[in-house]
């Protein structure tokens, strides 16, 4: 009998071993090791036999260093060939393992929880909604997808007004308008099954007129819904841009039902100005820019208008960047959303104004967003309003000036400073955001023409000359020593307004400043007592 078969018929006999269990003859189990189940006090478990189950609850110690008891039947034997020493006289050898103390095992530490009843966990920060980091990561998408960075140089208007101006010249985006910025880095964060179906816009504005340039350029689907009384300009500028112009409904609102209407039908983003983070983190990028052009920058001005995205994105950055630097709002008298909003403390949704939409287009066609005003309330500085008078004179000035032509967005910043509201800037250096050129042709003949009365700069007075002649030739020539422009002339016989044998001349002149109008005005008062100057 070899060794093997002694050593398992002694463990089944029991001479100097523990207590045995019972097996019945179909069970399985492993003659030579315990499973892991049994070694660790595992409860009962089913065995793949047909006739019940078998219970292996040995005596098992939790960290014991002795013999194991083997667990094996008799009719096993037959499965190492060891049949034949059942029958025969057997010697066995008990061996004895003499181990260390018996260790156990110590259960995990509990986490001390403090009694105090003072004890309070601290709040977590809250998740701001437009991080820099955020505005960051659009600078660098928006560039590596063509946005150039705009010039920021320094204004002759500085001298004017006694204090060092920086234009960022926003305007010179290929559409006119900072508006590019948030629309690209919002096109480019669509994801592809999005941008293979196709964006659609249905107000003609700055935010769409991106939205039809950039969305080609990316190659993404782009259809625009343009009102019936669309003027013919504005629909070959959007067909020039690539995108698909479908005119419909007499208002704005006929096309933004049927724009919806399509985009529910056939799967397109119907994309409308709002104050998303990611809009806003595109808006915002033109902050970094200025503090990167305009050192010890002093203040920032920008306008404020309908979504104050602008406002927002921009105040967001620059308050990252150097808190000290003031941000101011500026916006229309007729429309002053935002400084209402801030006196109610919540955005105001509908104004009761009649601002002119025509003028002032972008500023006046949206609602103030949750998001833009939380934003404007804690990182701008100062809002104010400035009148529709103010906003003419300053496209005025950029045109003498800066040799450019702006829409009343852009001249917004100007407008506050010439109106005289800010005098706190007066020898300070700041940059002023000119946001947006994108105005009609006879719009902009109009403007200038408003601005250039309202700048003393045009005048219209009457007069009665007596009905001989020479009198009318003597007007003349008085108006040409004092160096004046006649841009036009009415002489009227039969005015009920004129005197018997007199007639009425009515003279539309041009001088080149304030200073020369007072002159003129000095010097028809003290020939003509009959002189009277039309209101303007």
């Amino acid at each position: 009998m070899n060794f093997a078969a002694q050593f398992f018929y002694a463990n089944y006999r029991g001479e100097g071993s523990l207590p045995r269990r019972r097996f019945s003859d179909s069970e399985e189990y492993d003659p030579f090791w315990q499973s892991e189940e049994e070694h660790l006090g595992a409860s009962k478990k089913k065995c793949s036999t047909h006739d019940g189950q078998c219970h292996k609850d040995g005596p098992i110690s939790n960290g014991t260093l002795a013999r194991r008891p083997t667990l094996i039947c008799p009719e096993r034997l037959r499965d190492f060939g060891a049949e034949e020493y059942l029958n025969g006289d057997v010697k066995t050898f008990e061996t004895t393992v003499i181990g260390g103390p018996e260790v156990q095992l110590m259960a995990p530490p509990k986490p001390s929880i403090k009694r105090n009843k003072e004890y309070k966990s601290a709040p977590k920060a809250p998740v701001e909604y437009l991080r820099f980091e955020d505005i960051s990561a659009a600078s660098l998408k928006i560039q590596q997808a063509g946005i150039q960075k705009t010039p920021c140089t320094y204004s002759r208007l500085s001298k004017l007004y006694g204090m060092e101006i920086y234009l960022k010249k926003e305007h010179l985006h290929y559409t006119g308008s900072v508006k590019e910025r948030g629309v690209l880095y919002l096109l480019s964060s669509l994801k592809q099954d999005q941008q293979k179906k196709g964006v659609i816009v249905a107000t003609d504005c700055n935010f769409s007129m991106a939205v039809a340039y950039h969305a080609v350029e990316l190659r993404i689907p782009v259809f625009v819904i343009m009102p019936a009384y669309s003027s013919p300009p504005r629909l070959r500028m959007y067909r020039d841009y690539g995108a698909m112009v479908i005119s419909y409904g007499s208002t704005a609102r006929d096309s933004q039902n049927h724009a919806r209407h399509l985009a529910k039908e056939n799967g397109y983003l119907c994309l409308e100005e709002d104050d998303s983070a990611v809009y806003l983190a595109g808006l915002g990028t033109v902050g970094i820019e200025i503090h990167e052009q305009v050192p010890k920058l002093d203040a920032v001005i920008v306008p404020a208008g309908g979504q104050c995205g602008v406002l927002a994105g921009t105040a967001a950055a620059i308050k990252h960047l150097n808190p000290r630097i003031s941000v101011i709002g500026v916006e229309p008298e007729e429309f002053p959303l935002l400084l209402q909003s801030l006196k109610t403390d919540s955005p105001i949704k509908d104004l009761y104004s009649t601002p002119n939409k025509k003028l002032y287009g972008d500023l006046v066609q949206h609602t103030l967003g949750t998001h833009t005003f939380q934003l404007a309330k804690k990182m701008v500085d100062k809002v104010i309003s400035v009148r529709e008078e103010d906003s003419l004179v300053a496209m005025l000035r950029f045109q003498e000036y800066e040799r450019t032509t702006v829409d009343t967005e852009g001249a917004m910043g100007l407008a506050a400073i010439l109106a005289g509201q800010l005098p706190e800037l007066k020898g300070k250096r700041v940059a002023v955001l000119v946001g947006s050129a994108n105005m009609e042709l006879d719009l902009v003949r109009q403007c200038v023409d408003r601005a250039l009365v309202l700048d003393d700069r045009v005048s219209r007075f009457t007069v009665q000359l007596g009905d001989w002649p020479g009198d009318m030739a003597k007007l003349l020539d008085m108006l040409a020593r004092e160096d004046v422009r006649l841009l036009d002339v009415c002489h009227s016989r039969y005015s009920d307004k004129a005197d018997l044998f007199k007639a009425q001349v009515e003279c539309v002149v041009e001088t080149r400043d304030k200073t020369q109008n007072c002159q003129l005005r000095r010097t028809l008062a003290d020939r003509y007592p009959t002189l009277r100057w039309l209101d303007r």
